[in-house]
């Protein structure tokens, strides 16, 4: 035996990985319905931002009646490419499907990077950006936002060298719920560096950049199906790039990136715009209620969000305590206890009925 074959193959393995931290995913259904001892049907979970209503009607028929499952994907997704392009408008030239936006950080980051090369992180904000930076072999640069969870654009420019790359900006931003504007977009893009504007939340919001993108070859735009039309179980996202930038990605994908359920998925969620907008607008209506109500109780503070979920600030006890409090009792929300999240709370927007349950369940907070 060899002393390489000795060793084993751990020898062989990227230095850089050897250490690396694993995204902290979101808890199955049944997993949690074992922890806490309530029926998967009976569970609040609004920690994940996921949509309550879940996905179209349509899609449900579509996908019992589809017969070619065994057949694989069209790779360039032609079937979903035109009702993308009237929905996003820009040109499909421009489009890119992908399995889920995490799929496009991931052929974004290839890309772009060679070893050492920066990734400019504003946080707090999505995990995924500073994991998939160590996947590819780049260094996450953080800046951090202000008190209000603005992006700092002269701390962004500033920290910006020769090794710089890309900059990750959420817009909305997880877990904050803050849209940066414009103006702020536009002074980055400016710098000439790869600027990713995901735009994950953007029906809960209404602002967009992606009509920018043919104008600025730097600009990336990145959405999502899995808040607005429920297709979270699915994983279908698509990207808004120059279309070199697009031709570039489309020969580095992997072939059948998106499977044919989620094709089917996105194309009759796109088909039933109407109806999953009237579940957009509930959400938002939702929104309001769920902050007005835990601004009038008073055991958490949250802050405005235009997002499909409220970040709180926990005033009266612990937030772990809190969290672990409402686990038991089948409703699950995100806990933070980070620099920049000290004891806070993140609560995705759920139905009337999921407001009024989890209210009551802090009621028993008040006291402090």
């Amino acid at each position: 035996m060899t002393r390489g074959a000795a060793r084993g193959a751990k020898w062989l393995i990227r230095g850089d990985l050897v250490g690396i931290e694993p995204y902290e995913p979101i808890v199955p259904l049944e997993v949690l319905s074992e922890r806490c001892g309530v029926s998967v049907e009976k569970l609040i979970k609004l920690d994940g931002n996921e949509n309550p209503y879940g996905c179209s009607p349509r899609v449900r028929r579509a996908l019992a009646n589809y017969p070619f499952y065994h057949i694989y994907p069209d790779p360039l997704h032609r079937e979903i490419m035109g009702p993308l392009e009237a929905y996003v408008g820009v040109g499909r030239e421009h489009i890119v499907a992908g399995s889920g936006s995490d799929e496009l950080i991931d052929l974004i980051l290839r890309l772009f990077l060679e070893p050492g090369d920066k990734v400019i992180n504003s946080v707090p904000t999505f995990g995924m950006y500073p994991f998939s930076t160590a996947v590819c072999g780049g260094k996450t640069v953080v800046v951090p936002r202000n008190d209000a969870y603005e992006v700092d654009v002269a701390g962004v420019k500033s920290a910006i060298d020769k090794r710089t790359k890309v900059i990750f900006i959420a817009s909305p931003n997880n877990p904050t719920g803050n849209a940066t504007p414009q103006s702020d977009l536009l002074r980055l893009i400016e710098t000439g560096v790869i600027v990713v504007v995901d735009e994950a939340y953007y029906e809960f919001c209404g602002e967009t950049v992606a009509p920018l993108v043919p104008k600025y070859s730097n600009l990336i735009v990145l959405r999502s199906f899995s808040k607005w039309a429920g297709l979270g179980g699915l994983r279908a996202g698509y990207g808004i790039f120059s279309t070199n930038i697009a031709e570039l990605i489309r020969r580095i994908k992997i072939p059948y990136n998106v499977n044919v359920a989620a094709i089917i998925a996105v194309r009759e969620s796109l088909a039933d715009k109407d109806y999953l907008q009237t579940k957009v607008r509930a959400i938002i209506a939702e929104r309001k209620r769920l902050f007005d109500r835990l601004k009038k109780q008073g055991v958490l503070s949250p802050l405005p969000s235009q997002s499909n979920f409220i970040l709180c600030r926990v005033i009266k006890g612990d937030a772990r305590k809190i969290k672990q409090g409402l686990d038991s009792k089948g409703i699950f929300v995100r806990y933070f206890d980070t620099p920049l999240l000290r004891n806070m709370l993140r609560i995705s927007v759920g139905k009337p009925e999921h407001t009024d349950a989890l209210i009551e369940a802090l009621a028993k907070y008040k006291g402090g």
